[in-house]
């Protein structure tokens, strides 16, 4: 099932009739409730998605900060969503798919196949001329029934051992990668032996997602081998997912470490890496290279 659906795409299918379920799931760090931007204008038929309240569940600081809900109540805010069996469901947001990526991963991990984040978010579909409207519609509420499960995930010990067996990327800002700045958690830097990935080298400069054989090249340069076991975290598990999508469309299958930094910088006894081990990688192969 493919990853994306384009503005155009979309378009046709409401124009036809057959709309998909629509989900609004503006966020981000500075402003995570996005619901005043989705009442003064959405796409039409969509319903907000509250990435803090519906597709996360907050606890102990050591779970991380947007730790995945109980099944049961994500389905339970998936039927508030109108969501039934066998529907087909788009996400979108205004930030090139970067919140909305999360509802992506979470409805697939929970069994949901048909699910597509439109490329190009907001901006795409205003530039492809279509409309917004105002307000909040009423939602004949669904019978959809779910199950965790479907996609590959880590806890932080399988976090703290993968960079042994296939490549753990870092989907953060390099410079939170590095440890230069940490604006939200408690320690800087990141999980030993990751290798930086900042998930906005995903999109292009239109807004959009890279083609397959740009993202491919990315990754591959990167050191992701063909088949080879690869994983992604970001600050709370939220850009990882957005990176996971990226890694379908180039052909990967890439497990998430739903809980990422927010969790490991909680635990004082995980350490902690600031030097980029990519490069550290390479020296190592020099040097080698050199004695051999």
């Amino acid at each position: 099932m493919s990853v994306l659906i384009t503005p155009a795409e979309l378009g046709t299918l409401i124009a036809d009739g057959h709309a998909p379920r629509l989900l609004d799931v503006r966020w981000s760090l500075t402003a995570p409730n996005g619901q005043a931007d989705y009442v003064s204008g959405h796409i039409p038929g969509a319903v907000y998605a509250d990435l803090e309240s519906e597709l996360s569940l907050h606890g102990a600081k050591t779970e991380g900060r947007h730790p995945i809900p109980p099944v049961d109540y994500l389905e339970g805010a998936a039927r508030r969503w109108g969501i039934n069996p066998g529907d087909a469901v788009v996400v979108y947001d205004d930030s090139s798919g970067l919140a909305a990526a999360r509802a992506w991963w979470l409805l697939r991990h929970a069994g949901l196949t048909d699910v597509r984040i439109l490329d190009g978010a907001l901006a795409g579909w205003r530039r492809s001329g279509g409309e917004l409207v105002a307000g909040t519609p009423v939602v004949q509420r669904g019978t959809v029934t779910l199950s965790y499960g479907h996609l590959p995930t880590l806890s932080i010990d399988d976090a703290a051992a993968f960079p042994q067996h296939g490549t753990l990327l870092d989907a953060r800002a390099r410079e939170r990668y590095l440890g230069e700045v940490e604006p939200v958690d408690p320690r800087a830097g990141h999980i030993p032996g990751a290798v930086s990935a900042p998930t906005s080298e995903n999109i292009g400069a239109d807004g959009f997602f890279k083609s397959p054989s740009e993202l491919r090249a990315r990754f591959e340069g990167l050191g992701l081998a063909a088949g080879g076991p690869v994983a992604a975290y970001c600050g709370s598990g939220v850009t990882a997912a957005h990176e996971i999508a990226a890694l379908a469309i180039a052909g990967y299958e890439a497990a998430l470490y739903p809980a990422s930094w927010s969790q490991w910088s909680q635990h004082a006894d995980r350490p902690v890496e600031t030097t980029d081990s990519a490069a550290l990688s390479e020296k190592d192969v020099e040097v080698q290279d050199v004695l051999a």
